[in-house]
């Protein structure tokens, strides 16, 4: 299952988030969330695991054509000059001549977004990204890079407990992709009351019903990371399944009442831009 935007550019629905993965544990993981059937794979030059993932990838065998892989450059490297050798740096790392996404990790507000954006454009124009995007940018800086580049995606923190109404408008307007970083909101997903009790109708897990929420709307993608094999697998059963209308509502009510944003470093965005 994919998400479709610019007519023809797509992206798996379900991904492996790599953060905080390292050394053994990091390619024990990828290795098998591949052999289970991920296709999508996110990593980032500040996760330090680059290296581990692409031997993962090699040590698979599965043909790098069939693979959505995603790397960021970080805040602080979006210099242009920086912005190319952190590029370079990645693939050299991933062992690949090409990713399918190069994000810009978080805004920087020491560097013009326009001098960023066209760098991550001309990496693109290299043929070193098929795509390009953004992480962690609220609307109105999402709608600023993508006057610069051909922004595919913004990856973003979204779970059952924090709304991105204005972001979900912004990704229908410009024709992207919002990519879920922490969509079970590190576990919190699973004590909230509305999600066990729909767990329990659905025969599913509160996970579940959580990724298959995101999964649901038109244009994101869920990207949770797990070490423990059953949890790969039971991530990977949300598409067997559909939420009724109103359940998906009652969960974006709950969404829009809670609002936990769990990352939110001191150079974060400010969320209301």
């Amino acid at each position: 299952m994919d998400v479709t935007v610019r007519g023809d550019e797509r992206i798996p629905r379900l991904g492996l988030g790599t953060g905080e993965l390292r050394g053994d544990a990091c390619f024990a993981t990828v290795s098998a969330a591949l052999s289970l059937g991920y296709r999508h794979l996110d990593t980032a030059a500040f996760y330090g695991n680059e290296g581990e993932v692409g031997r993962a990838v090699r040590a698979s065998g599965v043909p790098r054509d069939e693979l959505f892989i995603t790397t960021k450059v970080w805040w602080t490297d979006a210099a242009a000059d920086r912005v190319y050798a952190s590029a370079d740096a990645s693939l050299r790392r991933l062992g690949t001549e090409y990713v399918d996404l190069l994000l810009l990790h978080w805004p920087a507000p020491h560097v013009p977004l326009a001098e960023t954006m066209t760098a991550l454009r001309r990496v693109r124009e290299a043929g070193k990204a098929r795509q390009v995007g953004v992480s962690n940018f609220p609307s109105g800086l999402l709608l600023e890079a993508a006057r610069h580049a051909p922004v595919f995606c913004d990856q973003v923190e979204y779970h059952p407990l924090l709304a991105q109404e204005e972001l979900l408008d912004r990704a229908n307007e410009l024709d992207l992709c919002l990519t879920a970083y922490s969509p079970l909101a590190q576990g919190a997903v699973a004590r909230a009351p509305l999600m066990r009790s729909l767990a329990d109708r659905y025969g599913r897990s509160p996970a579940q019903i959580a990724l298959r929420w995101l999964v649901q709307q038109p244009r994101v993608a869920a990207i949770p990371r797990s070490t423990a094999v059953p949890h790969l697998v039971a991530n990977l059963k949300v598409f067997d399944f559909v939420l009724a209308d109103d359940d998906m509502k009652a969960i974006g009510e709950l969404a829009q009442r809670r609002s936990l944003r769990l990352s939110d470093p001191e150079f974060a965005p400010d969320w209301t831009r």
